[in-house]
């Protein structure tokens, strides 16, 4: 390829990742194999937003691809592992991973199982895939370059490109991988495209013929997740399981699942806050929420069925189902609390996964009071710590207790220093020393 569009290109993948790369790349250039850019990351190169992932495909060599590159490329201290069922690999280092493939054609044994894979070329690697603008290369060797143009477009993706529409490449796309209806969903929202009619028309036939309830609930989890995580890169998820609604998606996954009306503004909501982070939010998973926000108008046993059909189980389900029981209770605590330390109590019980679901869903002042807790009062510590308390006389849960009542004077205001916490902590001492002494049983008298 022309050195200087290479240097673009590498210069647009994610800096982490970039001398990973270029590292990989240059054992692909001494050993002659032909290595392509693919899939996504050229998409999004081409339409001139950020490069999150790199796909590399590789062409087979005299018997070899990618297994057998990864594990040559694979610098010290880095982690190469093989997927010999699928030919493809991945190298992973602290600073992020890099998936290799060796060009493969596919087959399905029957609608929605998993691809049969066999060697292929560069061409036929591209036509199995789900939409025109994911079926574009760029290669990055001279090995891949030769006789090629810059960018290898077998199926009209640059044009879809501009026309920002999203479109499967044969009949029987959504028969082979209906999670594809999935994935556009996903992917038409966020970037601005549209399925196009005459992909519509594939998805209603594998619809109709049963294609979608043969997917395991696995990859529909899979999915799901993706689609509330792409709320950090833009996406609504109460759009993308619009278009799913509308498809009739949802309700073939699942009878009678649907985006009910009163969902739709708290999803809007929790995609803002993925993406705009009002406040510092630490790990979490973005589709206990989602799902949680998602199911709760629904009825309990649609709701549950929901979970088993998208194989959501142990605690994550547990906090989905019970999620508008917690919602009702601690929106009604916020809504009564009494200055800070107050809804300091209340919010603390709170995991980060609730928290942003209880924002999405909460009226105004309470979202507020929401925001302003998880953005500056969480992470305020009173001036005056256990180690204090201790030296003063209290043990065990009073320490607990009596740093509870410090924490809610200092957010309220009533201790501003530590003087005054040191003062307050003394008070306490007394009074829960003073407790603790009532408490204790009377020492017996003489000839009792």
């Amino acid at each position: 390829m022309r050195p200087a569009l290479r240097e673009t290109v590498t210069a647009a993948l994610p800096a982490p990742l970039r001398p990973l790369v270029k590292g990989i790349l240059a054992n692909a250039e001494g050993a002659g194999f032909a290595v392509h850019l693919v899939g996504g990351p050229v998409r999004d190169f081409l339409l001139g937003v950020s490069v999150r992932d790199v796909d590399l495909l590789v062409e087979a060599r005299d018997g070899e691809g990618a297994l057998e590159l990864a594990a040559r490329a694979a610098p010290a201290g880095a982690r190469a592992v093989g997927y010999e069922r699928f030919a493809t690999a991945r190298i992973e280092t602290p600073e992020g991973a890099v998936d290799l493939a060796t060009a493969r054609t596919e087959s399905y044994a029957h609608p929605g199982a998993l691809p049969t894979v066999a060697p292929g070329s560069l061409e036929q690697d591209l036509r199995r895939r789900d939409f025109s603008v994911n079926a574009l290369a760029i290669p990055l060797t001279r090995a891949a370059a030769r006789g090629r143009p810059p960018v290898v477009d077998v199926a009209g993706g640059q044009a879809d490109l501009a026309a920002r529409r999203l479109r499967v490449l044969h009949e029987r796309s959504f028969h082979d991988d209906p999670t594809r209806a999935l994935r556009a969903a996903r992917l038409g929202p966020r970037l601005g495209f549209r399925l196009t009619r005459d992909s519509l028309g594939p998805l209603r036939a594998a619809l109709r013929d049963g294609a979608f309830g043969r997917v395991s609930g696995e990859r529909l989890r899979r999915e799901i997740e993706k689609l509330f995580e792409d709320a950090a890169l833009g996406l609504d998820p109460a759009r993308a399981l619009r278009w799913l609604a509308d498809w009739h998606v949802l309700v073939v996954v699942e009878p009678g699942l649907e985006l009910p009306r009163s969902a739709a503004r708290p999803l809007q909501r929790l995609g803002r806050a993925l993406r705009e982070r009002p406040w510092p939010v630490a790990r979490a998973r973005p589709w206990v929420p989602g799902l949680a926000l998602w199911l709760a108008p629904l009825p309990p046993a649609l709701r549950r069925r929901a979970l088993r059909r998208f194989s959501v189980r142990g605690e994550g389900a547990r906090r989905v189902v019970e999620w508008s029981t917690l919602r009702d209770r601690t929106l009604r605590a916020i809504a009564r609390a009494r200055g800070r330390g107050e809804v300091d109590r209340v919010l603390g019980e709170l995991g980060e996964e609730d928290l942003l679901a209880l924002f999405a869903c909460a009226p105004p002042p309470l979202r507020r009071r929401v925001v302003r807790w998880a953005a500056e009062d969480r992470a305020r510590r009173p001036p005056v710590g256990g180690a204090e308390l201790v030296e003063l006389g209290l043990a065990g849960p009073e320490v607990g207790r009596a740093l509870a009542r410090l924490r809610a004077a200092y957010l309220d205001g009533r201790v501003r220093s530590r003087e005054e916490a040191l003062a307050l902590a003394a008070e306490l001492a007394r009074r829960l020393t003073a407790q603790r002494r009532r408490a204790r049983p009377a020492a017996p008298t003489a000839g009792s």
